[in-house]
């Protein structure tokens, strides 16, 4: 007597495993410039005095590096928390337009599917899931190498926010490292394959230079500042010029 089992050996499960394993090898370069980032934030959460529970809950289900690190540098400078949640909320507002693009890609897979994809839509996982999707290439499961891109990125994140708790006791001068940079590096090689249009890098330098400029402005608002200028500019830039490819 033999029982019924999933034909593990299927076209279409092994079509899904490649996808999946393919999506984790993608973010792989991405990852590696998350490492420090990660292992940094674990230690300021502690030193900041943000408890254990408290900061791996953070990576846990907020999962969004840039606003755990902006969350923390105003816990730290003893904001008042509708001020944190109003900043954390406008450095997060990309993740809007992240979804805006997805939504096409997204409008016919179940609602589990959609939950779990768009929690887990980093900027990383954005990058490369977007650009896959955008072939039109016929291959089936896209969703799968998104999946895969996005618990490679959520398992690293959260292991590397442990360590910092954990280890970071051992480095007590880590955060004057430097190692920090390694995520503004990362986001540079993100963003710049994708500014393919004078709005975009209008928008982008715009936001890049005010950020500098505005840096000094107490409670992150410097970061509020550069967003909206960033996003007023691209506007303008678009009415001015519409549908034009290319920098010159």
């Amino acid at each position: 007597m033999t029982m019924n089992r999933p034909d593990t050996d299927s076209p279409g499960m092994r079509s899904s495993l490649s996808q999946f394993f393919e999506g984790a090898k993608d973010t792989f370069p991405l990852i590696v410039g998350a490492i420090p980032f990660g292992i940094v934030f674990g230690t300021l959460a502690a030193t900041a005095g943000l408890s254990f529970g408290a900061t791996m809950g953070m990576s846990l289900f907020v999962f969004a590096g840039s606003s755990q690190f902006v969350c923390v540098g105003l816990v730290t400078a003893g904001t008042a928390w509708p001020m944190i949640v109003l900043t954390t909320f406008v450095v997060n507002l990309r993740h809007m337009l992240y979804g805006a693009t997805m939504v096409p890609y997204y409008t016919n897979l179940n609602p589990l599917w959609k939950m779990v994809l768009a929690f887990g839509l980093t900027d990383e996982t954005f990058a490369v899931a977007v650009n896959r999707y955008s072939q039109k290439n016929g291959v089936p499961g896209k969703r799968y190498y998104n999946l895969g891109s996005m618990i490679f990125m959520y398992t690293n994140w959260n292991l590397c926010t442990f360590i910092g708790l954990t280890a970071g006791n051992a480095f007590p001068g880590i955060s004057r490292w430097g190692l920090d940079f390694a995520m503004p590096a990362t986001f540079i090689g993100i963003v710049i394959p994708y500014l393919v249009s004078k709005p975009m890098w209008a928008s982008v330098i715009t936001a890049g230079t005010v950020s500098i400029m505005a840096g000094g402005l107490p409670h992150k608002l410097g970061l509020m500042v550069a967003a909206i200028a960033g996003v007023v500019v691209g506007v303008v830039c678009e009415r001015a010029f519409p549908g034009k490819k290319g920098l010159v």
